[in-house]
């Protein structure tokens, strides 16, 4: 059955209000294939027969390798008791923990999340997460914007180049400059920041794979009154200094990484992390630990002045919900590894890449790109153009070569490798490329 929230008279008013005489003369710019388009559908089907006409179209999927690909999102393990604990109902739930006196589970298990991520980041409070990274550093800047009062924001070209689309998105929706610091040899330089910046950002690892010191910017920053928003992958964190050590003022970043699948892109969560004393002017939803009347720990949604439900315009951000069961699985990937675990999985995943590096590096006519040291992820420039590398080994049974955006050069594209590669698969890769390329 249809439901039409408008009566005729609220959708009359509504024309009159535009100065449209109908529905049809409202959308009369369109296309007449966009208005009514002819869609072919198949006879109806029993629902046995369509399990079976499914079965059908999932057998057209080809077996691949492991996936090399980086950018953002990777193949990673994910621990078996993550996806159980992540079925249970209480989890799967898509209410809003409000209230606190039937929502203590989800409370306390969002706040460990909070606390796993402030540590991570070397800061002292967090979020309990954001859509995905890129919202996560939009709503870091504006943060920062608030914060200082100032509508000047200065990005490194380093940060991911879709980051940078939705922050210019949301920077333009308030009427601030955005001004991007162009990378010199593949990292960013320390420059003088701008008068009235309020945002300084830069990512580490940045997008080309590189291990960047941004301390020297985080100071920068500081002098010109700015602060510090880094950009962080989350499984780096393990093995590499966190944020708030080399003065960043707020961290933010993707937790794919954090034993969730790649699902062509989606659904994963971004976090958040900053200082205390900026909890206000934080986005999002905030769990804190408290005690009942009677003494007893339990765990509410606080602060909530911030949030868009209640204060609308003059919230602090217009999400008013989280990536919640997502970033929960985060929290148990972290917990099931715990410190030593994402310590070996980060190092196994940097020598596998170092060791893919060489051997692609040994195919004629590839040239490298990523200045060392990096991560798990690099850029190697080719000989053919990326796009086609790609096709040509994805009909081979292998997801790898990223195609990099022309602002940072010609014929580039991105490998990673994670602890799921072996010695096998990195020669398996490589005799492909030999193959593609020759």
């Amino acid at each position: 059955m249809d439901y039409t929230p408008h009566t005729e008279e609220e959708i009359q008013a509504m024309l009159e209000r535009v100065g449209a005489g109908s529905l049809e003369d409202l959308y009369r710019h369109l296309p007449k294939e966009v208005l009514n388009p002819e869609i072919a559908l198949p006879e109806p089907l029993p629902e046995w027969a369509v399990l079976e006409e499914l079965k059908r179209l999932a057998g057209k999927n080809q077996p691949a390798f492991k996936a090399f690909l980086g950018g953002g999102v990777r193949s990673h393990h994910t621990p078996p008791v993550v996806q159980a604990l992540a079925s249970r109902g209480e989890f799967l739930t898509a209410y809003t923990p409000y209230q606190p006196e039937v929502s203590q589970g989800v409370l306390q298990a969002t706040f460990e999340y909070q606390t796993m991520v402030a540590e991570l980041a070397g800061l002292e409070v967090a979020n309990a997460s954001m859509y995905d990274g890129a919202t996560a550093l939009a709503e870091g800047v504006l943060l920062a914007l608030r914060e200082t009062g100032r509508m000047r924001v200065l990005v490194s070209q380093g940060v991911h180049p879709e980051y940078r689309e939705v922050l210019r998105s949301y920077l333009e929706a308030v009427g601030a400059e955005l001004l991007t610091l162009p990378l010199e040899r593949g990292r960013t330089p320390i420059r003088e920041i701008p008068e009235g910046t309020g945002a300084v950002v830069a990512q580490n690892p940045n997008y080309l794979g590189a291990l960047e010191d941004l301390a020297p910017l985080a100071e920068a920053a500081h002098r010109a009154g700015a602060l510090f928003v880094a950009v962080a992958d989350p499984l780096s964190l393990g093995v590499l200094e966190p944020p708030g050590a080399y003065g960043a003022d707020i961290a933010v970043g993707d937790g794919q990484v954090l034993g969730l699948p790649m699902g062509f892109g989606g659904p994963h969560f971004g976090y958040l992390a900053t200082r205390k004393a900026f909890v206000r002017q934080m986005p999002g939803r905030l769990v804190s630990e408290t005690v009942d009347a009677e003494g007893k720990r339990g765990y509410i949604l606080t602060l909530q002045a911030r949030e868009q439900y209640i204060r609308r315009a003059k919230a602090k951000s217009n999400i008013t919900t989280n990536a919640q069961l997502t970033a929960l699985m985060g929290a148990m990937y972290l917990a099931a590894l715990g410190p030593l675990g994402l310590k070996e999985v980060a190092l196994k995943s940097v020598a596998m890449a170092h060791r893919l590096w060489e051997l692609l590096l040994e195919i004629p006519g590839v040239e490298p790109f990523t200045p060392k040291p990096f991560f798990n992820e690099f850029v190697l420039r080719l000989p053919k153009e990326p796009e086609a590398v790609r096709e040509a080994l994805a009909a081979r049974g292998f997801h790898a070569a990223t195609p990099v955006p022309k602002e940072y050069g010609e014929n580039l594209a991105l490998f990673a490798a994670t602890e799921l590669h072996r010695e096998e698969d990195l020669l398996a890769l490589q005799a492909a490329m030999r193959e593609v390329l020759a």
